[in-house]
């Protein structure tokens, strides 16, 4: 078992989870990578270049495999110092448009994170009084965005969820927070039209998207310093939005 802090990032092998593994690795954190299997190959790739991690396959949807991921953690590696709740799913559609499975779907992934910190916590983190959950949420949780619906309740419910669980972890060492991105240069931004590219960068006063490596930066303050924030939403998003 490793000596070194974990940090367990799901989703951590792609966009801004894989921008949180390097970032984290070179703060000196053994790096537990979850991805699903359509991104195993990126996954790989991320592993390869980071100095000390491992790859761990689960859906956060399938509260099962959640449940083989935490036995996994606990079997293998015996500590999770932070857990950064990353893993995301996007069905746009419009209220209309939107069928019920979907639905149940997008929100799915809601529940998974929420029993992944359960397990956590009640493994790692409560039997040592310390601990750094970081939860990846997004501006649109405050903002709505159209053809979103069931997105967008998502993140804020994320953000709700980090207030809440700071509050019940009072006294326990254990710091709670959110890092919520604007629109940031990803695979899914890049395929938008440019028409709507450039309706949204006319609203950031910084007049660009943000990067992967500029999220990662802030969850890599919270996950080793940033020792007296807790129950907070951190807003990343070009002065687009400030909460």
């Amino acid at each position: 078992m490793s000596e070194k802090p974990i940090a367990l990032i799901t989703g951590g092998g792609t966009g801004i989870g894989a921008a949180c593994s390097r970032a984290l690795s070179k703060e000196g954190f053994r790096i537990g990578i979850n991805y699903i299997s359509i991104v195993e190959k990126e996954s790989r790739e991320v592993l390869s270049e980071i100095e000390d991690g491992f790859l761990v396959e689960a859906d956060l949807t399938d509260i099962d495999q959640v449940e083989e991921m935490v036995k996994f953690v606990q079997r293998e590696e015996g500590r999770v110092d932070v857990l950064i709740n990353n893993a995301g799913i996007s069905i746009n559609k419009d209220i209309n448009s939107m069928k019920i499975e979907e639905f149940d779907r997008q929100r799915s992934i809601l529940r998974g994170a929420w029993y992944l910190t359960k397990r956590i916590l009640r493994l790692f983190m409560l039997r040592k009084n310390s601990g750094r959950i970081i939860n990846i949420s997004s501006v649109v949780g405050h903002t709505g965005n159209a053809g979103q619906i069931p997105y967008t309740m998502e993140k804020s419910a994320i953000d709700a969820f980090t207030k809440s669980l700071a509050k019940e972890l009072f006294g326990r060492n254990i710091l709670v927070n959110s890092v919520a991105p604007g629109f940031i240069d990803t695979t899914l931004t890049q395929i938008l039209p440019e028409e709507v590219k450039q309706g949204i960068l006319a609203n950031i006063p910084l007049g660009r998207l943000g990067s992967s490596e500029e999220i990662a930066d802030v969850v890599a303050f919270l996950a080793t310093r940033g020792s007296y924030i807790t129950g907070s939403v951190i807003h990343v998003n070009g002065g687009l939005y400030g909460g």
